[in-house]
C-alpha cells in the first residue's frame, strides 16, 4: 500500500513538472528585453508582441515605453513640463536626466522583482545605457536581452514618409535619422560590447509576424 502510495506522488510530481516546463519554457528569473531600432521600424509592436507572449507563457510583464509617458508628462502645468514641449515643438534632443528620470520612476512604482520588462523607447544615449545597466545590476537581473530591429536608414526614410504624420517632415525625419547615428549607436554598442547581455539582430525590413517569430526564436523562446 504504501508502495503504490509512493508511485502515485511520484506520478503527480512529473505531471506537475511537465506542465511547469510546457507552460514555463525558460526559467522564473525576471528578464529584461530592450528593443532598438531606426525610427519606423516598428520596435513598439514587437514589444507588444513578446509582451503578449510571455504573458501567454504565464509570465508578469512590466511595459516601459517613454513616448507615451511624455505626452502625459507634457499635458501637466508645470515649468519642467513646458520646457519640455518647447523643445520637442522646435525639434530639439531631450537633455538625459529626463528620460532616465521617467524610466526609473515607472520601474520604482511598478517592478515588483517578479515580473518580466519590455524596455521600448529607453537608451537614447550612452549614458542612459549606463544608467539602464546600474538597474540591472540594482535589481540582479542577468544577462539582459538587447534586441536590435536592422533597416536601413533609406527603409526608415521611406517608411516615415508613408506614415504622413504632421511631424514626419522630410527634414525632421533626417533629423532624427541623424540622431539615430549620431546618439543612439553608441547606446546601441554600449550594450554589444558587454558580454553579460545577449546581444540579438534581426532584420526588421520584414513583416511584422516574420520578425516576431525572428525575434522568438533568437530568444530561443
Amino acid at each position: 500500500m504504501i508502495f503504490k502510495c509512493v508511485l502515485r506522488v511520484i506520478k503527480i510530481y512529473y505531471r506537475v513538472d511537465y506542465f511547469l516546463k510546457s507552460v514555463y519554457s525558460f526559467d522564473m528569473n525576471s528578464k529584461a528585453f530592450l528593443f532598438f531600432g531606426r525610427s519606423g521600424c516598428g520596435k513598439g509592436t514587437q514589444a507588444k508582441l513578446l509582451a503578449d507572449f510571455l504573458r501567454d507563457k504565464g509570465r508578469k510583464v512590466v511595459y516601459v515605453e517613454t513616448g507615451g509617458r511624455f505626452r502625459e508628462f507634457m499635458k501637466k502645468e508645470s515649468y519642467s513640463s513646458q520646457l519640455t514641449q518647447n523643445i520637442l515643438h522646435e525639434g530639439g534632443l531631450l537633455p538625459v536626466f529626463l528620460p532616465i528620470w521617467l524610466w526609473t520612476n515607472i520601474l520604482v512604482d511598478n517592478f515588483s522583482g517578479e515580473e518580466d520588462l519590455i524596455l521600448d523607447g529607453l537608451c537614447r544615449r550612452k549614458e542612459e545605457s549606463m544608467a539602464l545597466d546600474s538597474a540591472f545590476d540594482f535589481y540582479k537581473i542577468e544577462r539582459p536581452n538587447i534586441i536590435l530591429m536592422n533597416v536601413s536608414r533609406e527603409w526608415s526614410f521611406d517608411r516615415m514618409m508613408k506614415r504622413k504624420r504632421p511631424d514626419d517632415t522630410p527634414e525632421k525625419i533626417q533629423n532624427r535619422l541623424d540622431w539615430f547615428t549620431k546618439d543612439v549607436m553608441p547606446a546601441i554598442d554600449y550594450f554589444r560590447e558587454k558580454p553579460e547581455c545577449n546581444f540579438i539582430e534581426v532584420n526588421g525590413e520584414q513583416s511584422i509576424e516574420d520578425v516576431h517569430k525572428d525575434i522568438i526564436k533568437a530568444l530561443g523562446l
